[in-house]
């Protein structure tokens, strides 16, 4: 689907809506994660105690196409007679703006909130990420989803010294990481070279210690495993990968490689459709499902890598860490 016809302005496309609509279109909507760029969908109130005046607005990066529209308005009925209105935004921090009502996340021990006025949630560890260019809020389910899935492995007593976190947008996980292992040395990295920048911001607003070292986090951009930084701390007893279905299945080999005999990897980004075919992919590299989780549509999945007969700790980490990779960003 080519959803976005023109990338190089932001536009809003606004429909009426009920509140039953509404409330619907809480959290991810499956049918957009094909997209290259997925609107943000906001909704609120168009009159008020009025049930049947709700008003949805779509925030597109770039003109959406006909297409785009045609399936934002199958999820709200209502407005099917209904022309929408669809506007070029000024030239601002759109993302921003549309996620300024967004409540904060709260999964496993971890409370994620978007504004810094929110106020804290006691007894979890409270992490800000304003909202901002990049993806991986803690709005988006796999990225809920990774932060309770790396919760319960602390809960059970897993221990990880080496860390790496692929795709990181925000940076998000890696800080996760950090708190649930505060002695792990810690990698993040980013094709997105404005994704790496908002997440050094991130780390020194919530307080993670950047450089290299145990308890702090380095940051590189990097496309897969393509970097000597990764390569050279390499094996890791944990990774983490939030991106889309098709990048982690031809990044498995490269991922895989990364890890150690024993070691985790936790997969999201992906549809419960897209499953199957992900575990494939890294079964065939050796690796087993330790425990799957979903929320709605988005399973997240712990993966352990087998052990090897006659295996030794690599000194270094064969071709295909060093082979090109798809370009990806986190979600």
């Amino acid at each position: 689907m080519n959803e976005v016809a023109n990338a190089a302005q932001s536009w809003k496309v606004t429909l009426p809506c009920t509140r039953a609509e509404a409330e619907a279109l809480d959290g991810d909507i499956a049918a957009f994660a094909i997209m290259d760029r997925p609107p943000v969908l906001m909704t609120s109130e168009a009159a008020p105690d009025d049930d049947n005046k709700w008003q949805l607005d779509a925030y597109f990066e770039g003109k959406p196409s006909p297409a785009a529209i045609k399936l934002l308005k199958t999820f709200v009925p209502s407005a099917a007679r209904v022309k929408p209105i669809v506007e070029a935004l000024p030239d601002e921090d759109w993302v921003t703006l549309s996620q300024q009502g967004l409540e904060p996340v709260t999964a496993g021990r971890f409370h994620v909130r978007n504004i810094a006025t929110d106020p804290e949630l006691p007894g979890h560890v409270n992490l800000l990420i304003e909202a901002g260019r990049a993806f991986g809020t803690g709005q988006h389910e796999t990225t809920a989803g990774c932060l309770a899935m790396l919760d319960r492995m602390r809960r059970v007593g897993m221990r990880f010294r080496h860390v790496a976190d692929i795709g990181t947008g925000t940076g998000l996980l890696a800080f996760a990481a950090l708190h649930l292992w505060p002695r792990a040395h810690a990698i993040a990295s980013d094709i997105d070279a404005v994704a790496v920048e908002i997440s050094a911001d991130n780390a020194r607003t919530n307080g993670v210690k950047l450089g290299d070292g145990a308890g702090r986090l380095a940051l590189v951009t990097a496309a897969g495993g393509n970097h000597p930084a990764l390569i050279g701390r390499a094996p890791y007893d944990l990774l983490i990968a939030n991106i889309l279905a098709g990048p982690l299945i031809e990044l498995a080999p490269a991922l895989c490689a990364l890890v150690e005999e024993g070691g985790s990897i936790v997969l999201a980004g992906l549809l419960n459709e897209q499953a199957d075919a992900v575990i494939a992919a890294y079964r065939a590299q050796g690796m087993r499902l330790a425990e799957r989780s979903d929320r709605g549509d988005w399973p997240t999945l712990h993966l352990r890598k087998r052990p090897v007969i006659g295996w030794k700790r690599p000194k270094r980490i064969d071709s295909a860490a060093r082979g090109e990779a798809p370009g990806f960003g986190s979600i």
